[in-house]
């Protein structure tokens, strides 16, 4: 992982000094020019301890100026490629000849007949009864067939997530397939190639599916965006004195085949009351239970296809969000449809902050955008459908537009976002310089999403 001992930063440049949040979060003062920031300013100075450490023949991305939140995904992904390419093997091809009629069983067959180090060799796919030399294009077109099929809730591996019609997650009823564990370990693996090969898989998961594929823990804020009415009451429990009012115990009921089955969440959990003491073991041991109910043995059986590939150290640097573009890549984001259906609260067109707004968002590159999108919805891609089917996590029937909400509060603050109602509250700023600072630090620099 890439990082920067304290004594290595050396003082702090003049006109700035350290300070901390409420919550103890340190940033850092620019009197300069009157502004705040999370970032260190003697990162950037610095960069060249970074290089030195990790050298690289490729000098193209060491300006200092690149944006944080992409100089840190670049030098982690340069970090990566130099690990993948030393478990290349040096000689030798994986080659797969697949028709693309049965481009799903085809690659099933062949990928599951090899060993997982012959499919790190280099990448040779071939069409039955086309010609072509695969120079990367018939990859990259296999690996978008392909994704297109394996991923397809018709199939039953998949499902989408709840009322939301473009993030997939493990459906727990893949069982009627009495092979469905060996498909699973075929889609792991070829997740992995995908990340192996550079090339990018069509169709995104739920963010909790990509922190359970880098071995993070799933929290109670990962439930909001698949189980908001669990998430509610889940929270409630904590917040509230349940002695005398809940009567639970270490058990859940839940349907499986329309059978209605008991779980323990722990050995003798049936006889074992929540209580004020226990409740937040129960909440940890429900959650878990909630994203792996029905589907452990699919995702472990994904996960050690992905591993086979990818050993499970080179990712942690990583964290969830980066995956997801490491694995789906970057969706084309239109910004004529993203205008016409984004909603205004309590502002205009006319109004400072909207102007502004859609002037950064012309600026960004095609990272940041998704960077942006990703912050304010929770997820980097956009539905089939376009910007008017964006789907809110709050179980409401119907889309909830992105939303742009001028707030009234202090013009110290970011901008916040609320993943669950695709709202973005924005502060009245100044000035543009202002708001361009703000709304850029809150996108590179929070972690998580705002609960609501």
């Amino acid at each position: 992982q890439l990082e920067l001992r304290e004594e290595d930063l050396g003082p702090l440049p003049d006109g700035w000094e350290v300070r901390r949040t409420t919550s103890g979060r340190v940033y850092f003062v620019d009197h300069n020019n009157r502004t705040t920031q999370f970032t260190d300013p003697r990162l950037s100075q610095n960069l060249h301890l970074l290089q030195e450490r990790f050298p690289s023949q490729d000098k193209e991305n060491e300006q200092p100026n690149v944006p944080k939140y992409k100089r840190d995904l670049v030098q982690k992904m340069k970090v990566l490629k130099q690990e993948i390419g030393s478990l290349q093997p040096q000689a030798g091809h994986c080659r797969l000849e697949v028709s693309r009629e049965e481009v799903f069983e085809d690659s099933y067959r062949q990928v599951m007949k090899m060993r997982s180090k012959d499919l790190r060799k280099r990448l040779m796919v071939k069409f039955r009864g086309e010609e072509g030399l695969d120079y990367g294009g018939v990859a990259r077109e296999w690996f978008y067939l392909l994704s297109h099929e394996m991923l397809n809730p018709y199939y039953g591996l998949f499902q989408y997530s709840r009322d939301d019609i473009y993030t997939l997650q493990i459906n727990p009823d893949s069982g009627v397939n009495p092979e469905h564990l060996s498909y699973f370990h075929f889609v792991g693996r070829v997740i992995g190639m995908a990340i192996f090969h550079s090339h990018y898989l069509d169709g995104g998961f739920t963010m909790p599916f990509y922190k359970q594929l880098l071995s993070k823990p799933v929290t109670l804020d990962d439930l909001e965006s698949v189980d908001p009415h669990l998430h509610r009451s889940l929270c409630w429990m904590l917040d509230n004195n349940i002695e005398n009012v809940l009567d639970h115990t270490f058990s859940v009921e839940h349907h499986s085949f329309g059978l209605m089955q008991e779980h323990e969440l722990k050995p003798g959990g049936k006889d074992i009351s929540v209580t004020d003491e226990n409740k937040r073991e129960y909440v940890r041991l429900y959650v878990q239970w909630r994203f792996m109910r029905g589907i452990e043995a699919q995702f472990l059986s994904l996960q050690k296809g992905f591993n086979e590939i990818i050993p499970q150290h080179l990712l942690r640097p990583f964290d969830e969000r980066e995956l997801e573009l490491m694995i789906g890549g970057l969706g084309k984001i239109d910004l004529d449809d993203w205008k016409k259906h984004t909603r205004l609260k309590h502002c205009t067109s006319e109004t400072n902050i909207v102007r502004w707004f859609w002037r950064a968002v012309d600026s960004f590159d095609d990272e940041m955008r998704a960077r942006l999108l990703q912050f304010v919805t929770g997820s980097s891609r956009v539905p089939l459908q376009g910007f008017k089917a964006l789907q809110g996590s709050t179980g409401a029937a119907g889309p909830r537009l992105f939303t742009i909400h001028q707030v009234d509060i202090c013009t110290d603050n970011l901008p916040k976002a609320h993943t669950c109602f695709n709202r973005l509250d924005i502060p009245p700023y100044e000035n543009y310089e202002k708001f361009l600072s703000k709304l850029t630090c809150a996108v590179e620099e929070t972690c998580g999403f705002a609960v609501e």
